[in-house]
């Protein structure tokens, strides 16, 4: 599809869309909103019309279009309103499913008729795939003549009633869903069909149950695994390399560096048997041994480790990427079959004695994991309900193996390594800045003077463990307080945004801390990618937001 005419004539089209109020267009199906409110997206948002009506009703949303101009002009027509704008367009919508949100609504108003036929059928699994429990998704059909300057196909509610049967939705009948033109244009009419998802709709959540609870173990690496890729889609979705339909790619190193971060404590530290018997591992060789000098936080993505530690540190993980493939990603099998559920492979390279930094790059070169689409999503949107159940598990099987401990002991030797609330660094950063200078509270802009004031974590830290330069801010106190451990609304962080990157240009960039503070974004803020932009981590941080008041349900602060 072309977006040539929506760039070339925005201003026409935003005027256009603009003309009409979103309760006009969308009268026929809005009883169905009631009272609810939730996570939306806008698909083919032009205008930002029906995405600022939506949050005028209580509603999150992300809006996608991918015609630049149009989408300028929406940007700018919703500036203050909780609406998150992405450039990505159906059939494949790669940049929304690399965000594992869940929409309780989706809504693909005047889109339709643009999706050649050929693709139609791969859009409607995509958009189904996309919606929550309980979500719906609406499509607006156009019927009539196109204008002869962009791709118009005929539309049919049967085509999309056979294809919702295929996905196991639900279409919602409606009272006069079929209408006239609200532009007055007499060749053209409209139709409007609604889909309810029942369930969540994918087995992964039964599947992984089958795993934790069911699934033969004789050490405990299954557990290990999944723990594993649970925390890295939690906290750091950024290391992802690759999404396909099926599969999400990240780097066999990042799954073995958080192998490693799992396992020091348990192995090292507390000696815990993570098999019967008294044999040894298969990831545990000498270089694993040497780490017992240092802690996981020593270890953590985006750190930069010594020509001494470095080393050492990535033999290990090249150790445990292969034990991982051979062992728990081989022997995790579907229910019921002998397939694997998780796929990869190795690459080999030179490990020389000198500095590295642990970043995606330096990750990558261990090889590519594979993990199911539907799984990474599963791990992502319910890690905080799923991690609980590998540990529970976890515990009573070493347990089974070595009783002479209580489960307190397991239970303090699985708690995962996150160190402590800690804002000393940027703390000194502020410091330095005040002695040459005047730095600004992000939240209120005024002038802050040492030592009265604070170091806020933009997201909780009680709620979101993360010490990441990019979510530590300078904060008067009363902000700081008040904030609490609530999360910015999108409004608030938004109307923040000039501080926050005049903070990051003031104290980090061109300092020797650059490199680490974008090394940190690229891990764990989606959609960052390779990019070395403050303006890019700042919409790396929208996204963050909404995924966290999505999955946590967390209290959000509008400012003082």
């Amino acid at each position: 599809m072309t977006y040539a005419p929506y760039n070339t004539h925005a201003q026409t089209f935003f005027n256009q869309y603009q003309s009409l109020t979103f309760e006009q267009v969308h009268g026929d199906w809005l009883p169905l909103l009631a009272d609810k409110s939730g996570l939306a997206l806008d698909v083919g948002a032009g205008s930002g019309r029906d995405a600022l009506a939506l949050t005028r009703r209580g509603w999150d949303v992300v809006a996608v279009e991918p015609a630049s101009e149009l989408r300028r002009l929406g940007e700018a027509a919703t500036a203050g309103a909780s609406v998150q704008w992405l450039d990505d367009a159906l059939p494949d919508l790669i940049k929304i499913r690399a965000l594992s949100y869940r929409f309780d609504l989706i809504l693909v108003s005047a889109v339709w008729m643009h999706i050649a036929p050929s693709a139609r059928e791969r859009a409607f699994r995509i958009l189904t795939e996309l919606l929550a429990p309980s979500g719906m998704l609406v499509i607006t059909l156009r019927h009539g003549p196109g204008d002869g300057e962009r791709a118009f196909f005929p539309v049919s509610k049967g085509e999309l009633d056979s294809l919702a049967q295929q996905r196991a939705v639900i279409s919602v009948p409606l009272a006069g869903s079929s209408g006239a033109d609200q532009l007055k244009r007499p060749e053209v009419s409209w139709e409007t069909v609604v889909y309810h998802l029942p369930d969540d709709g994918t087995g992964a959540l039964p599947t992984l149950r089958h795993i934790i609870v069911n699934d033969d173990k004789s050490s405990s690496y299954k557990l290990g695994l999944l723990r594993t890729l649970v925390r890295l889609a939690d906290s750091a979705p950024g290391l992802v390399i690759g999404r396909s339909d099926d599969w999400v790619d990240l780097p066999l190193g990042a799954v073995g560096l958080y192998w490693l971060m799992l396992y020091h404590p348990l192995v090292l530290r507390h000696q815990l048997r993570q098999a019967p018997g008294s044999k040894g591992y298969g990831f545990a060789k000498a270089d694993f041994y040497q780490l017992a000098q240092l802690t996981p936080l020593d270890f953590r993505p985006g750190l930069s480790l010594s020509a001494e530690h470095g080393p050492v540190v990535l033999r290990a993980i090249r150790d445990a990427a292969a034990n991982i493939l051979t062992n728990p990603a081989r022997y995790t099998t579907w229910p019921g079959t002998n397939r694997p559920i998780f796929d990869g492979e190795k690459t080999r390279f030179r490990i020389a004695d000198q500095p590295v930094r642990l970043d995606r790059e330096t990750l990558s070169r261990f090889g590519v994991f594979r993990v199911p689409a539907a799984l990474w999503d599963t791990f992502s949107r319910y890690a905080c309900w799923v991690e609980p159940a590998i540990v529970n598990e976890w515990v009573n099987l070493m347990g089974s193996w070595e009783a002479r401990y209580s489960t307190e002991v397991y239970h303090q030797a699985l708690v995962w390594a996150e160190g402590r609330r800690d804002t000393t660094l940027m703390r000194k950063l502020v410091d330095q800045q005040l002695a040459l200078g005047a730095v600004e509270c992000v939240w209120t802009s005024r002038h802050l003077s040492g030592p009265y004031y604070d170091i806020d974590h933009c997201f909780p830290w009680s709620r979101w463990n993360n010490n990441d330069l990019w979510n530590l801010l300078p904060a008067s106190q009363a902000a700081n307080a008040a904030k609490s451990e609530k999360l910015p609304s999108d409004g608030l962080l938004k109307q923040a945004r000039p501080r926050v990157i005049d903070w990051w240009e003031q104290a980090i960039v061109g300092s020797e801390f650059e490199t680490r503070f974008f090394s940190e974004a690229e891990a764990a803020l989606p959609l960052l990618g390779k990019s070395r932009s403050v303006d890019q981590v700042f919409e790396g941080m929208l996204q963050q937001r909404l995924r966290l008041k999505t999955n946590l349900q967390l209290a959000e602060w509008l400012g003082l």
